[in-house]
């Protein structure tokens, strides 16, 4: 459904370790907005809910509420270490259209609602 690359999981494990709550993992989600329609959302999170759907990838639970499964199911997640311009990158096969950094997305079934300031 989700896969996070070797080199994207480290990073993440790292960035987890340094976290003072424990039990946080790995939150992903969608919002509507950005400048194509939609926004990705990652973070760290402890608040769980019934409508969250649970995997296990690259030994870290990682965290996606129901609704937005359609939104990211087949997402690759990596990380790219290139200097100043590095970072995760994100690719999606159910976007048709994304901006040009990569953060928004629209899906052929699905516009979402764009900001009015890109």
């Amino acid at each position: 459904m989700i896969s996070i690359s070797e080199t994207a999981a480290d990073r993440l494990k790292e960035m987890l370790a340094q976290q003072e709550t424990p039990g946080m993992f790995l939150r992903l989600g969608v919002a509507p907005g950005g400048c194509t329609g939609f926004s990705y959302a990652m973070g760290f999170d402890d608040k769980e809910s019934d409508e969250d759907i649970y995997m296990d990838i690259q030994d870290m639970k990682v965290v996606v509420e129901k609704e937005n499964v359609k939104y990211l199911n087949g997402l690759e997640i990596d990380f790219e270490d290139s200097g100043m311009s590095g970072g995760f990158t994100i690719h999606n096969p159910n976007a048709v259209a994304t901006c040009g950094c990569g953060s928004s997305f629209r899906t052929r079934e699905e516009a979402g609602v764009p900001d009015k300031d890109c």
